[in-house]
Order: structure tokens, then C-alpha cells, then sequence
């Protein structure tokens, strides 16, 4: 099948931004008094967005979610990204390749702010295939795994959602390729969580981003 546009989230398919952010947020919810380890929290958090875990937070640690912790944990993360983000392997190419496939027609679509969307992309020379076609989910009525940041993004493309392919490595974004009428395709480095992510509805699994070109050219 051809795709008149494609779709990327950004953390864990473009920037393997994942272990650095859950590591200050496990830090910060260890200093409030939720303590587990990096692995717990990367499985809890992964996908989903802080403010949206307000309430359990909350129960966690015994203390409001306030927004100068969030204002803190914000800062600590963009220093923590700045610092040691690096690109995913082959995400380079699989974004020259889906640029080319679709003449240009290609977004970035995340569920997280778009400070630190533009801010990873720019660091990882990626922001450029991107420019004006970055959505966060920040800035949509509801977040992931609601489907409006990738509605958004087709709608900006002027492409149905049934003729866009959407790249995901999370259920809660699979779920909302899925819901914005996509075809989505799971990228998942280690076997082990497949079956939740064609359970979320991925039409396939592929373990590594240089696969994209390959599969684009295979239709």
C-alpha cells in the first residue's frame, strides 16, 4: 500500500529520549516519596504524559502535583536532553525515505510539548524535514491516546487519516494512529512487548528504523 503521508511520533522513534526523562522523573518522584526503579518507571510513564498522571502521583507521594514541580521537572529534563539525547539508528534515513515516498508530505506528531518536540529534533539534525509540520499533544484537546494530534497533522496535510501511515513504538500511540482511521506500524527494538502492540491494533512490528526505506519501497 502506498501512503500519501506519514506520520512519526517523536520519543523512542526519532530520539531515544525515553531513559534520560524517565530517569530525572524517577529521581524527582523518589524526592516526593514514590520510589521504584528506572525499569518501573519507564513501564508506568512511557506513553503517557505527567500532568495526565496527576491524581496517582498524587496518591503516591502524598503531596500536590503543583506546577513549580512540574516547572522543575521540566527544567532538569531539557537539561538532562540537551545534555546526552541522541537519534534513534536509521531514524535519519527513515525520514529521507518517507519524505521522498510522499513528497515532502510527512509530520511529526507527539504527545509531548512542543518545546521539547522542536528542541530534540533540532539537536538530532531532524528538525529541518519537519519544519511547520510539528503537532503536540499539549496543544490538542486531549492528549494521546485520543487520536486529535495525528488528526491534526493530517488535516494540516490536507490527507484523510485513512491514507496516512503512522509510526509508533508505544499501545497509547498505536491506539491513537489507530483511532485517527491510520495504518500504523510498531517500532519495537526487543520482541518482548509485541504482543501488546498489535493487540493496540499495529498492522506490523519491525525492530529497526533503517527498515523503514526498505518497507516504504516494498509498498
Amino acid at each position: 500500500m502506498k501512503f500519501d503521508a506519514i506520520l512519526f511520533d517523536c520519543d523512542g522513534v526519532l530520539v531515544d529520549s525515553e531513559p534520560l526523562t524517565n530517569q530525572v522523573l524517577r529521581d524527582m518522584l523518589d524526592e516526593s516519596g514514590w520510589s521504584m526503579t528506572l525499569a518501573e518507571c519507564m513501564s508506568y510513564f512511557v506513553g503517557k504524559t505527567v500532568r495526565e498522571e496527576r491524581a496517582e502521583i498524587e496518591a503516591r507521594t502524598g503531596q500536590p502535583l503543583t506546577q513549580d514541580w512540574l516547572n522543575s521537572f521540566y527544567q532538569r529534563r531539557n537539561q538532562a536532553l540537551i545534555a546526552g539525547l541522541e537519534v534513534i539508528p536509521g531514524a535519519k534515513a527513515a525520514v529521507q525515505a518517507a519524505h521522498d515516498a510522499t513528497q515532502g508530505r510527512i509530520a511529526c506528531a507527539s504527545g509531548a510539548d512542543r518545546f521539547k518536540v522542536e528542541m530534540q529534533l533540532s539537536k538530532v539534525d531532524l528538525l529541518g524535514f519537519f519544519e511547520g509540520r510539528v503537532f503536540s499533544g499539549h496543544e490538542m484537546p486531549r492528549s494521546k491516546p485520543a487520536p486529535d494530534v495525528y488528526l491534526a497533522a493530517a488535516e494540516h496535510l490536507n490527507v484523510p487519516g485513512h491514507q496516512c501511515l503512522v509510526i509508533e513504538d508505544t499501545s497509547v500511540g498505536i491506539t491513537a494512529g489507530v483511532a485517527a482511521g491510520a495504518t500504523v506500524w510498531a517500532y519495537s527494538p526487543r520482541p518482548e512487548g509485541d504482543a501488546a502492540l498489535l493487540l493496540a491494533g499495529a498492522s506490523q512490528v519491525f525492530r529497526r528504523m533503517a527498515d523503514v526505506p526498505v518497507l516504504l519501497a516494498a509498498g
